[in-house]
């Protein structure tokens, strides 16, 4: 049974969504977010791992990822989001460890096997059972409220992980029975019309399996290089295109592209969403998105594995969503290592974004606004400051009675709360805790 959390002001499910307003969309007044209405805005923020779809072993054959262990550990932690993983190998080394991923989009019917060993692939058939899976887990995510950005493609193991006499690749002529063949990383570029009809009947398979459902993104391909901008502004239209014929659309993103990419190609993109790389601060002082895309802060393409509760704070009071890659959950219980600061972050900036009226605040990195300049601010009405050392700081307010609520997170407690009046102007506040602290505060009259 989901448990209930309360603040100050309302009790709200642990991830504090429901999933009644239909599919993501923009948030018409404030681009920083998505809507599913066109009044509130939703902040997405969760924990994703490489095993969540398709399954992977290092010891030879697959085992069976513990999906529903996967989702309890995010709701228990208060997380609506993640990305849903896909593979293009199906069996690559790392470091001195062999994995085997299966299952495939397509049927291994043969005759003859691939370079891995196993039956060739028809890509002209599609394994119906692949799409099950795929449907399954969406929808059981849409059950507790949870947000899943489906990975189509994953250009980051086609470049670096690529052994074409035993890793069995579908694109290789070798390894399917129709002489479909892109050599090197020509699966992520126009260069084979062949290939490109390929992918795009599965991405319309994809959408024709998973459209009936709200909680639904898309991402092109994580980590394809440079050489597959025109590629992946194809495929972003390719989703729009056939999206359009549908009851339901959906968000597309295009995240970042390594190796030589920039953040600029993400932002030019077709695309409504992008996770971008380290360029501009990402990882240090987050910067505030201009609007032309909501942006999601992925640790994935930051750090590779990164980022604690802190981070995640600053990301929050800029603006950001925000996904944490966790390889701490490949197995169940989690390893800590860590990464606990980060999930119970996540949890806790999703609380107030649900409190909050989140379409109407805006962050303000202006150390006159706010000295610790990560805050976010609906002047007069609310206002949520995050001081990520210790000590007093300042904030520019409106004049008005206030409630206030004093939160530790490292400790993840309301530490006081109350009212307070205050007159026009720059005001000084102590957190009466010496701690990295959140300062919220909203006109008494609305609570």
């Amino acid at each position: 049974m989901k448990r209930l959390a309360c603040g100050v002001l309302i009790c709200f499910g642990l991830n504090g969504l429901t999933l009644a307003g239909g599919p993501l969309r923009v948030h018409p007044d404030n681009p920083l977010y998505f809507t599913d209405d066109g009044r509130r805005a939703i902040y997405l923020t969760g924990s994703h791992v490489w095993a969540n779809l398709r399954d992977g072993s290092i010891f030879g054959s697959p085992v069976t990822f513990d999906y529903a262990a996967y989702l309890d550990f995010l709701e228990d932690r208060g997380h609506n989001f993640f990305r849903l993983w896909t593979w293009e190998l199906p069996r690559f080394t790392v470091d001195d460890r062999t994995f085997t991923v299966a299952p495939f989009p397509w049927l291994r019917t043969g005759p003859g096997p691939a370079s891995d060993g196993m039956p060739k692939f028809d890509l002209s058939r599609f394994d119906q059972s692949y799409f099950d899976r795929l449907r399954a887990r969406v929808k059981a995510a849409s059950d507790r409220g949870i947000y899943v950005a489906i990975m189509l493609f994953d250009g980051y193991g086609l470049q670096f992980y690529r052994s074409p006499s035993t890793d069995g690749f579908p694109f290789d002529a070798r390894n399917n029975i129709n002489g479909i063949d892109a050599p090197g990383t020509s699966a992520t570029t126009l260069d084979y019309p062949e290939v490109t009809a390929v992918q795009e009947a599965y991405v319309r398979k994809v959408i024709d399996t998973v459209n009936g459902l709200d909680n639904v993104l898309y991402e092109i391909a994580n980590e394809a290089g440079a050489h597959s901008t025109e590629w992946q502004y194809h495929m972003v239209d390719v989703v729009k295109t056939y999206e359009a014929t549908k009851p339901k659309q959906h968000p597309v993103g295009m995240t970042f592209q390594y190796e030589g990419g920039s953040n600029e190609t993400l932002f030019d993109s077709p695309a409504d969403w992008i996770s971008p790389n380290e360029e501009g601060g990402y990882k240090e002082d987050p910067p505030i998105p201009d609007g032309r895309k909501v942006v999601i802060a992925d640790t994935d393409h930051l750090w590779g594995e990164g980022g604690d509760g802190i981070w995640v704070w600053k990301c929050f009071t800029r603006g950001l969503h925000i996904l944490f890659m966790d390889g701490g959950i490949v197995r169940f219980p989690p390893s800590a290592d860590g990464r606990e600061s980060a999930r119970q972050a996540m949890g806790q900036t999703l609380s107030y974004a649900v409190r909050m009226d989140l379409a109407a605040m805006r962050p303000q990195a202006d150390s006159s606004v706010c000295s610790t300049r990560f805050c976010l601010t609906h002047p007069g009405q609310e206002y949520l400051v995050y001081q990520p050392e210790s000590g007093a700081f300042t904030l520019d307010v409106t004049g008005g009675t206030y409630a206030y609520e004093w939160f530790n997170p490292s400790t993840g407690s309301v530490v006081a709360t109350g009212k307070i009046t205050v007159t026009d102007g720059v005001r000084v506040f102590s957190p009466p805790f010496p701690d990295n602290a959140v300062l919220y505060l909203k006109r008494a009259e609305r609570f």
